[in-house]
C-alpha cells in the first residue's frame, strides 16, 4: 500500500500539473479564451486574468511553496468553476467549457462537474495526508 505522504504529493503534483496545461491551454487560445469565457458570463478583465492566476497557482502547487496555502486556493478556485457550471446547466444552457482553453470546445456537461469534483478531491488529498 502506498504511504500516506506519496498519495498526498502525487495528488499535489496532479493537482498543479492540471492548472499549469489549463492556464497554458488558454494563454495559446488567446483571444478566443475570453470570448469562450464571455459565453459563460465571466467578465472579460477576469477571464484575461484567469489563465495567470491557474499558472500561479498551478506553480505553487507544484512545488510544494507554502503548503497547504496554494492547494487550498486550487480548491476553492475549482469550486467557483464548478458552481458557474452547475449554474448554466440548472438554466438549460451548454456552451463550449473552454475548461482546457485551446484543447477543449466541448459543451457544458455534467462530466465537467465531476472532473472538478475528482480535482477537488485531490487538492483535499494533498493537504490531508
Amino acid at each position: 500500500m502506498l504511504a500516506a505522504s506519496t498519495i498526498s504529493n502525487l495528488a499535489r503534483v496532479v493537482l498543479g500539473v492540471v492548472l499549469l496545461v489549463a492556464a497554458g491551454a488558454k494563454v495559446v487560445a488567446g483571444r478566443r479564451w475570453v470570448d469562450q469565457a464571455a459565453g459563460l458570463a465571466v467578465p472579460r478583465p477576469i477571464a484575461a486574468a484567469v489563465p495567470w492566476v491557474e499558472l500561479a497557482i498551478g506553480a505553487a502547487v507544484v512545488s510544494g511553496f507554502a503548503e497547504p496555502w496554494p492547494a487550498m486556493i486550487a480548491i476553492g478556485l475549482f469550486a467557483v468553476f464548478t458552481v458557474l457550471i452547475v449554474v448554466h446547466l440548472g438554466r438549460g444552457l451548454h456552451p463550449p467549457c473552454a475548461c482546457f482553453g485551446s484543447l477543449s470546445a466541448a459543451p457544458l456537461s455534467w462530466w465537467q462537474v465531476a472532473r472538478n469534483g475528482a480535482l477537488i478531491l485531490l487538492g483535499v488529498l494533498s493537504i490531508s495526508l
